[in-house]
């Protein structure tokens, strides 16, 4: 995987959207640095899905306020992988890597490359077999590999590494730091220590409407060792933003 060349930076400008009558946020800025992981935490319910959502015009207003600094359109050059694994039950786990590439119609869809994204996670031995034989964490491995796949620019990410062990967690961590270099990456997740492991700038949404408190911006590049005294140190700094957010 080669990383896009410049990379691009995503804004949202004045995000409004209103769910169920309640506003979720209103008049919120969001920029995503280019070529780099953009980490979202806060409390449940708070919106951060949605924002996510947004970004990639499938809530609210979307594409109507989101922009690119290389003047290009999001649509089509951006990566989603979700809460759920949404394997296709009814497909190989190989072919659920691949789907991307049969939806668009491809008649020569990279098998080999598909093959090696199974390899590196984990997940060869079981490439021919249906996802109901398959683990949770299995299952979650697979959809991270079917993201890998779409070699996109940017990717937003919800939670990818959720229901994994904690080794394996590490593990494919550390592999989505280095297949993803030099990408504009929006994760969202709930672990604090992921988001210092592997962000650029960590954000927290809090409130009603929500709003972005100040970024973190941990030194060095990701993956951060996970018993780096500096994480750990900004790990209290993240936790108590995080327990203000949702008091």
């Amino acid at each position: 995987m080669t990383p896009p060349v410049p990379p691009f930076s995503v804004s949202a400008h004045a995000a409004r959207v209103v769910f169920g009558g309640d506003v979720l946020f209103d008049a919120l800025d969001l920029t995503l640095p280019a070529g780099q992981w953009t980490c979202l935490l806060g409390p449940s319910g708070v919106g951060k899905s949605t924002l996510m959502r947004h970004l990639l015009g499938l809530e609210g207003n979307g594409h109507d306020s989101v922009t690119c600094s290389d003047g290009g359109p999001l649509a089509g050059r951006a990566a989603y992988m979700a809460q759920t694994d949404g394997l296709l039950p009814w497909l190989s786990v190989l072919d659920n890597v691949l789907l991307g590439a049969r939806l668009r119609g491809e008649r020569s869809p990279d098998r080999a490359r598909a093959r090696d994204l199974l390899a590196a996670v984990g997940l060869s031995a079981v490439a021919d077999q249906r996802p109901a034989t398959l683990s949770g964490g299995m299952r979650q491995r697979a959809a991270l590999a079917r993201t890998l796949m779409e070699d996109r620019p940017a990717l937003s990410m919800h939670d990818p590494f959720s229901v994994l062990d904690s080794i394996t967690l590490l593990r494919l961590q550390d592999l989505a730091a280095r297949l993803l270099a030099g990408r504009t990456v929006f994760l969202v997740t709930h672990d604090p220590l992921e988001a210092l492991r592997l962000g650029h700038r960590i954000l927290v949404l809090s409130g009603r409407p929500a709003r972005l408190g100040p970024p973190l911006t941990p030194d060095g590049a990701p993956p951060r060792p996970v018993a780096d005294p500096a994480v750990l140190e900004m790990q209290g700094e993240l936790l108590s933003r995080l327990a203000e957010a949702a008091a």
